[in-house]
């Protein structure tokens, strides 16, 4: 037992964690999971209008192809314009 030492330990400042702390770490997933929210969001919107201009599209080639065979497309325009939008 004579041949043993006592080692101390000694606290250095590099064993201190690095990065973000706690309360950054959370602020930075809230930003992070907020713009992902926006993003999937604002595509949703705007493929709900996308489905819904060609579903009224749709629907208004087919009662121009009943009403006047001849001259589909230019019943889909006039309709179209009629209702306020503007042809491609």
């Amino acid at each position: 037992m004579l041949d043993q030492q006592v080692i101390q330990h000694e606290t250095h400042a590099q064993d201190t964690q690095r990065g973000f702390s706690g309360g950054a770490l959370l602020v930075m997933h809230w930003t992070v999971g907020t713009i992902l929210a926006f993003l999937i969001g604002s595509w949703l919107v705007w493929w709900a209008i996308h489905l819904q201009r060609q579903f009224a599209e749709d629907e208004i080639r087919a009662s121009c192809q009943r009403l006047m065979p001849g001259t589909v497309e230019r019943c889909v325009d006039t309709v179209v314009i009629q209702r306020g939008g503007a042809r491609r």
